[in-house]
C-alpha cells in the first residue's frame, strides 16, 4: 500500500551503511495541526538521496509504504519512504464575497427600445 503526508522536514540524519551492500538514511518530518506529530522515515539502497538538496524547515511531502517484519520473536515496523515533493503553499487572495456570488454583475435594466426578450424557453 502507497501513503502520503505532508509536513516540515524536521532532521536529516547521515547515510548509515548497513553492510557492503545496504544502505540507508532517515529522515523525520514534523505535522501540523493540534497535535504536531515527529514522524520518522526510512530511506533504503537508491532512495537514499532523495532528502539531497532539501533542508530543515522546508514543506514537504513524502510518498511511503509501510513494512513490517519479524526478527527473533521481535516485531519491527518501517515507514519506507520512495519519494519526497517540495510543497510549495501558494498564498491566495482573501475571498472578500465569504462564499457569495461576484458583486460586478450588472443591474438589470428593461431596454428602452422596449424589446424586452423575457427568456421564456428556459426550463426554470
Amino acid at each position: 500500500m502507497n501513503f502520503e503526508i505532508e509536513g516540515t522536514l524536521h532532521k536529516v540524519f547521515d547515510l548509515e551503511s548497513k553492510t557492503a551492500s545496504f544502505q540507508t538514511r532517515e529522515f523525520v518530518i514534523t505535522t501540523e495541526g493540534t497535535y504536531p506529530q515527529f514522524v520518522k522515515f526510512q530511506a533504503v539502497q537508491d532512495r537514499t538521496g532523495i532528502v539531497e538538496g532539501l533542508k530543515e524547515g522546508d514543506k514537504i511531502k513524502v510518498f511511503f509504504d509501510i513494512r513490517g517484519r519479524e526478527w527473533q520473536g521481535k516485531y519491527f515496523t518501517n515507514l519506507n519512504a520512495w519519494k519526497i515533493e517540495k510543497v510549495n503553499k501558494a498564498v491566495s487572495a482573501p475571498d472578500d464575497n465569504q462564499g457569495f456570488p461576484p458583486t460586478n454583475f450588472e443591474p438589470f435594466n428593461e431596454p428602452a427600445n422596449g424589446n424586452f426578450n423575457d427568456y421564456g424557453d428556459l426550463p426554470f
